[in-house]
């Protein structure tokens, strides 16, 4: 499996932005999968995850009420809607997937990680 982050780029606080996440080479299955993020000089954090079938999510307080993580197994994208942006959301932003069914906010549980995307938020 691999994964490949795209959406990201350059917003206005306030501004939104959508995240995708699609797996190639074969389907990420019943795993969780969630999105982590690293600013500059910072270590990277926990931003939102789903599990397997999308019915549970988790969020880290700080983007509580103004992220969503969703996911469509069919076409195995995994998206991450990002509203009310702040300058503070800036980094780069890292899909992954869970070794199991999800939503974890733990990083040594994730086995896969995409490359990664630039989300920068300009005050």
């Amino acid at each position: 499996v691999q994964l490949v982050e795209s959406g990201g780029g350059l917003v206005q606080e306030g501004g939104s932005m959508s995240l995708s996440c699609t797996s190639s080479g074969r389907a990420v299955g019943k795993a969780g999968m969630g999105w982590f993020r690293q600013a500059p000089g910072k270590e990277r954090e926990f931003v939102a995850a789903i599990n397997w079938s999308g019915y549970y999510t988790k969020y880290a307080d700080s983007v509580k009420g103004r992220f969503t993580i969703s996911r469509d197994n069919a076409e195995n994208i995994v998206t991450l809607q990002m509203n009310s942006l702040k300058p503070e959301d800036t980094g780069v932003y890292y899909c992954a997937k869970d070794r199991m069914y999800g939503p974890s906010d733990y990083d040594g549980l994730y086995d896969v990680w995409g490359q990664g995307t630039q989300v920068t938020v300009s005050s």
